[in-house]
């Protein structure tokens, strides 16, 4: 009996740790390719409440005019507002060479306001929260024991580990575009003599990573939860951050790096049901000081891309 508990427990776990790590796997990844041209966006954590709002108020509103597929409907949208967000940092840190910390941060504060606003422009003052029907999951392999509970997943789950993992560092280490990202990140004076357009690899890689940080949003308000709220992000904009130093700019270490979070985060929302003496805040505080942890010690020396924070003009 007592086994049958312990493996409840475990395959509990493991299940959640796929989910909470897959809208961090996904801003990471976005994260990288950012930063390996050389601009640092810590507008990552406002794109990600962006996308979160975006997604969830064009769905709400494409299933209340009766349209099908209003769930891809926002996550569209989202996509969309995230690539938005993404220009308007390359015009600030590309184009203009504005500081990449200041821009990033009031790129972050720019989205959390226009969410809020557009937030009670839409939906009211409503004292309860209003949600939609999300993405269910995938139960690929049905009922089969341990299997079963632990890969019935969301779609967006699927393809964050099993496409856009691989994909990324294919993208990174063995495509073109990927040896002129690296070269712009590295030394963008020299890829330019090169021939490559530096400021069009590096609003290109703003683009994407834009467009992945908006779909780790939507992934919590369009799957997950169904639901938009003001604490949904929950930092984890800065905790994938994070995972990007953690990693050394290396898309399937920054998944390693998701899936430790997801785990810890997994596990001390179960360690509180069990009835361990301690403030929830303890628990609640226990994902992102692993977080710190494993950041101080493998990312001391990181060896960060070349031209890493430099504006770069053209002479």
């Amino acid at each position: 009996m007592e086994q049958a508990v312990w493996l409840t427990f475990l395959v509990g776990v493991l299940a959640a740790t796929l989910r909470v790590a897959t809208p961090l796997v996904w801003a990471s990844i976005g994260e990288v390719y950012t930063e390996r041209s050389g601009v640092l966006n810590l507008g990552i954590e406002g794109i990600m409440f962006l996308g979160a709002f975006v997604g969830f108020a064009a769905a709400a509103k494409a299933s209340q005019a009766g349209l099908p597929g209003y769930l891809w409907i926002g996550l569209g949208a989202a996509v969309l507002a995230g690539v938005i967000m993404a220009l308007l940092m390359g015009l600030l840190s590309v184009t203009l060479g504005v500081n990449q910390h200041v821009s990033g941060l009031g790129i972050t504060l720019l989205s959390i306001a226009l969410s809020m606003f557009g937030f009670r422009l839409v939906f009211g003052e409503s004292k309860v929260l209003p949600s939609i029907e999300p993405f269910g999951q995938i139960a690929i392999f049905g009922n089969i024991p341990i299997l079963g509970p632990v890969l019935n997943q969301y779609l967006l789950t699927y393809v964050a580990f099993l496409v856009l993992v691989p994909l990324a560092w294919w993208m990174l280490y063995r495509s073109s575009f990927g040896l002129s990202l690296r070269a712009v990140g590295e030394n963008p004076e020299a890829a330019d003599a090169a021939g490559v357009n530096v400021y069009r690899i590096r609003y290109l890689a703003l683009i994407i990573g834009g467009a992945f940080m908006a779909i780790g949003g939507a992934f919590l308000s369009l799957a997950q939860l169904g639901a938009f709220s003001p604490g949904i992000i929950a930092g984890r904009g800065w905790v994938s951050i994070a995972l990007v130093i953690f990693a050394r700019w290396d898309p399937v270490r920054a998944m390693w790096g998701a899936l430790l979070f997801g785990a810890v985060s997994a596990l001390q929302l179960r360690l509180q049901t069990l009835g361990f003496q301690l403030p929830y805040e303890a628990f609640l505080a226990l994902p992102y000081l692993i977080t710190i942890f494993a950041l101080a010690i493998a990312g001391r020396n990181a060896p960060y891309p070349g031209a890493y924070l430099k504006p770069y003009r053209r002479e």
